[in-house]
């Protein structure tokens, strides 16, 4: 429990979104109607994933003023305060990929691919490829195959053919490459990592206090990020970290903390 607090705080909001996504659209609860690219919140409001709605302006199609307001909240919400914390304490698909990185670490599984091998800057292509396919086609382009939204709709509808994209990021992550769908391939995660550079909260290092045992490197989803250990007292300014909070849960030496 003492290395694990923001981890289960983590689990607590990413599963209790999933519950109140599922008794929107299956009890008719008020509070979260849709689904993650764009929901009503208790009758008022609309939240809205600005790459969606990106993908849905390069259609031409013009989105309601509610909800391009609502993919407007949130971006300025990530870009200045949370940066990636979408992708740590949201994303239902996080759930997925950490317990494929817990299964590698646990039982000593070798990826077929190191992740210095693969350039982390194929997730800003994706998201590049995912405009200009919308463009052509029509139709907001990734959202077909969005993990996320696919696995939205496998537990509210049932598991059917397209439930497969899930298990194959899971499958990616365990065998091919570490962290590889979060952190080598998701648009989504890649607006939020291109814009959140000045964000509010970031995770501080303290080089006093840290004795370099590396436990933050082995857990982090996003270890370039962690360059500065060991090395100078500062706040991780890249906007790749995720806020995940898993370096400090497992710092005994109270060298990592969240700072403001």
């Amino acid at each position: 429990m003492k290395n694990s607090k923001y981890l289960i705080l983590r689990r607590l909001v990413q599963l209790g979104l999933l519950a109140l996504f599922i008794g929107g659209n299956v009890y008719g609860w008020k509070v979260l109607e849709g689904n993650y690219s764009t929901a009503l919140v208790f009758e008022s409001f609309h939240l809205s994933d600005p790459y969606a709605v990106l993908q849905m302006l390069a259609t031409f199609y013009m989105p309601l003023s509610e909800v391009i307001i609502g993919a407007l909240i949130l971006f300025f919400f990530y870009a200045l305060i949370g940066g990636r914390a979408f992708c740590s304490w949201v994303c239902p698909i996080n759930i997925i990929t950490d317990t494929a990185a817990y299964i590698q670490r646990k039982y000593k599984i070798k990826p077929l691919m190191k992740t210095r091998e693969v350039n982390r800057n194929l997730r800003y292509y994706v998201l590049g490829l995912g405009l200009v396919l919308s463009s052509i086609f029509g139709i907001a382009a990734f959202e077909l195959i969005n993990p996320i939204t696919v696995l939205h709709r496998a537990l509210i509808f049932g598991i059917g053919f397209s439930s497969s994209i899930v298990l194959i990021v899971f499958l990616f992550d365990l065998l091919i490459l570490e962290h590889g769908y979060c952190g080598h391939i998701c648009p989504v995660g890649a607006l939020y990592a291109a814009t959140g550079r000045f964000r509010a909260i970031k995770v501080y290092h303290d080089k006093d206090n840290c004795t370099l045992c590396m436990k933050c490197k082995i857990v982090c989803p996003e270890p370039q990020v962690l360059g500065l250990i060991g090395k100078e007292t500062a706040k991780i300014k890249t906007a790749e970290c995720t806020n995940c909070a898993r370096c400090i849960d497992v710092c005994d030496d109270d060298a990592l903390k969240f700072k403001l």
